[in-house]
């Protein structure tokens, strides 16, 4: 592949976000469906995939005390800027929180499960004392795929069932082999955008430390390792600043992070636990910012093939992506980078998704410990062999399998997992 093209699919699947994707991406549907409507909201009903609602229904949103369905799209209603897709809710504050609620206790909002075997798909319907407006984000959490007026279609687009930003030709084209070479040898100048995704992402990763959010996992860890009951190595800096970082997301943070194909927290665990060793073993920067692209390129590649929503794990997949990078910041050689992936499969591919919310640190913090354990074996040439489980000897048929896992084998585990959820 030529080196342009994994430079352009690196800009398209490493993006800003403010909050958790899901929520977000409810208020931009419901943001959209407001601009294209004039006057005063009568009405605003939501319909979700049962993946959304899994993930939105008790996460944090930026700098709200509120969170929801219902809240999600009434926030996006009300003070949401279309225009910013993915950062959406920037800048919005506790007058518009008031607003959004009373929306809701007007009972103006309602949240419905919608029939659709997509497991991304988001419709918000605005009624106003004007106007009707129907907006759908379909397969990517800012993939607008129709826009309806007063029943007319005004835009009717996006990218259906691409499922990733990038083009399928080129996603096809990408290998472990490839990444690796690509990360060696591109010029450091042009991997600006991940060394703003190592400076956004370390950032809530510090806040997460020193605040007090969510279950406040990287803080006690950090907590216990101050007080001599953990060691001060490796694994639980990894796991301590990757774990902040989701603590602080999950929890609301008004801080942005640089997403990996669609996931905050993806993209937390992608760049934390390589930062965090990167730190620990002192290297030059440039090497820690290679060890990040190879991380991020190493997830895209894995999440091609896996989907964006699952009822898996995704961090699971940046464990991986991390483990990898982890063998190179160790001096490791591209076979043991495979090994470190193929450890990691083994490890971790059974990790259910059940929603995003504040315990998602503890899975981030999981995944990171892994990664490193994963790294190490494969630098003493410990690798699970081909005879165990569903690994293969070529890691890409590893992941192949992985992935039909989570596409394949675990549709009847989504929709019971979203049952139990809803029963509470």
């Amino acid at each position: 592949m030529e080196k342009h093209k994994i430079l352009g699919i690196l800009e398209k699947e490493v993006v800003v976000a403010l909050g958790c994707t899901e929520p977000v991406a409810i208020a931009l549907a419901a943001a959209t469906a407001k601009s294209h409507a004039k006057g005063e909201i009568k009405e605003l009903c939501l319909k979700a995939s049962g993946n959304i609602i899994k993930n939105a229904k008790s996460v944090g949103i930026p700098g709200m005390n509120s969170y929801g369905l219902d809240f999600a799209a009434a926030i996006g209603a009300v003070a949401g800027d279309p225009a910013r897709k993915l950062e959406v809710l920037e800048g919005v504050g506790h007058e518009d929180e008031l607003l959004a609620l009373k929306l809701i206790e007007e009972g103006k909002v309602i949240s419905l499960q919608a029939d659709t075997p997509k497991r991304l798909y988001i419709e918000a319907v605005i009624k106003t004392d004007m106007q009707t407006a129907r907006v759908v984000i379909s397969e990517n959490h800012s993939n607008i795929t129709l826009i309806e007026v007063d029943d007319e279609v005004i835009y009717q687009g996006g990218c259906e069932n691409i499922g990733i930003q990038s083009e399928e030709d080129e996603l096809i084209a990408l290998t472990i082999d490839e990444i690796y070479e690509w990360v060696l040898s591109t010029e450091i100048s042009s991997l600006s955008l991940i060394k703003k995704s190592i400076e956004l992402n370390r950032i809530i990763g510090m806040e997460g430390l020193s605040g007090e959010y969510g279950l406040k996992v990287g803080k006690t860890i950090k907590r216990n390792v101050q007080m001599g009951i953990l060691s001060d190595d490796i694994a639980t800096a990894a796991m301590s600043l990757a774990a902040a970082g989701s603590d602080a997301r999950m929890a609301g943070s008004t801080l942005p992070v640089m997403a990996n194909t669609g996931s905050g927290n993806q993209g937390i665990a992608v760049t934390l636990p390589v930062v965090a060793a990167a730190e620990k073993l002192k290297v030059p920067e440039e090497k820690m910012i290679r060890a990040v692209a190879l991380s991020h390129l190493i997830t895209i590649h894995i999440k091609s093939k896996f989907g964006r929503l699952s009822a898996l794990c995704g961090v699971t997949a940046a464990g991986m992506g991390a483990s990898a990078a982890i063998v190179y910041l160790l001096d490791g050689q591209l076979h043991q980078i495979k090994a470190a992936i193929q450890n990691t499969i083994g490890n971790v591919s059974g990790m259910i998704c059940d929603g995003a919310k504040a315990g998602c640190a503890m899975k981030v913090s999981t995944c990171s410990n892994v990664a490193v354990q994963s790294a190490l074996l494969a630098l003493n040439d410990q690798e699970i062999k081909s005879t165990d489980g569903f690994i293969h000897d070529d890691v890409e048929k590893s992941i192949e399998s992985f992935c039909k896992l989570g596409n394949e084998g675990t549709r009847h585990t989504d929709e019971l997992i979203l049952k139990l959820m809803m029963e509470k």
